[in-house]
């Protein structure tokens, strides 16, 4: 399943092969996020499509329309921008599990959402701590939220102003604002783009997207988070980048882990196999290493 702050607005639709919506498998076969007015495309939209590794471009495209063929085709925009940032920032370092029901007690002692940053602002780090305390790190994170909230009021007055620039502000601009905020990562400032946004062409680097397209030889091995964003947002079609994210995060929790990936017993276990270089992955002594170690340095700096 994808992560419970992706999932925005659910839409049901028939199964693209005829198959009953309600059976054991109920996910949709589109699944919208806050619709054309956030940046997410129209239920009428054929995405089906846009998804066709026969036709792609590059090796990176290739990948995401198979992984388009594996997964549900979603687009993303129409979270509240605030709301999101603080969503983002209890994700770090931790599992949607543990992160989601912090939100979910955060939002309930500190909303409405229109008023979350000058609740927040307001909000004694000991109170503040204590219930996001289930998503780890909760001082550390505690600080980020609070100065993050200061940060929203100083500059924008509002979370409604806040929300609006980044709905329609540059996404460039908005990113490097964003990134200035102490706390606020590569990774949570282009998810507030992508899932808040609604802007095409982000694809946000996390820790499987970094591992996965390493791994396959698509980045440097040796690239980091900046790196790999950077070969994956000029290597695939800006429309297709925001489900490149969520279907990556899926296949890597499902086929690619970092200690046992599907292939390591069975290449054929694993849907993508054959457009795979395996850096780091070695079947024949059952070794697995992260990509940057399984290249010498003097052919990583070529």
């Amino acid at each position: 399943m994808v992560e419970p702050y992706l999932t925005l607005t659910l839409e049901r639709f028939r199964m693209s092969d005829g198959s009953d919506p309600n059976a054991t498998d109920p996910e949709p076969d589109v699944n919208i996020s806050g619709g054309s007015a956030g940046g997410g495309v129209d239920a009428s939209f054929d995405v089906h499509a846009s998804f066709d590794p026969e036709t792609a471009g590059t090796l990176a495209e290739a990948v995401v329309d198979r992984l388009g063929e594996l997964y549900w085709q979603k687009a993303y925009g129409g979270r509240d921008g605030f709301e999101c940032l603080v969503r983002t920032i209890l994700s770090q370092n931790t599992s949607d599990v543990a992160s989601q029901p912090a939100h979910d007690a955060l939002v309930e002692r500190y909303g409405p959402t229109e008023e979350l940053a000058a609740s927040l602002v307001d909000a004694p780090h000991d109170e503040l701590a204590e219930t996001i305390s289930g998503a780890g790190l909760y001082n550390q994170k505690a600080e980020s939220i609070h100065r993050a909230a200061s940060w929203v009021l100083e500059e924008f007055g509002s979370t409604p102003a806040f929300d609006a620039y980044v709905r329609d502000g540059d996404p460039d601009e908005v990113r490097e604002r964003l990134l200035g905020v102490k706390g606020v990562g590569p990774k949570t400032a282009d998810c507030v783009l992508l899932f808040a946004g609604g802007q095409g062409g982000v694809f946000p680097v996390d820790t499987h997207v970094h591992r996965i397209y390493r791994r396959m030889g698509i980045a440097p091995p040796d690239a980091d988070h900046e790196g790999v964003r950077e070969v994956l947002e000029r290597s695939v079609p800006a429309a297709k980048c925001g489900f490149g994210h969520t279907a990556t995060i899926q296949f890597g929790r499902e086929y690619c882990t970092a200690r046992k990936p599907a292939c390591l017993d069975d290449p054929e276990a694993c849907p993508l196999a054959d457009v795979c270089d395996q850096v780091g992955v070695y079947p024949e002594t059952g070794e697995v290493e992260d990509p940057s170690e399984a290249t010498d340095p003097s052919e990583a700096a070529d």
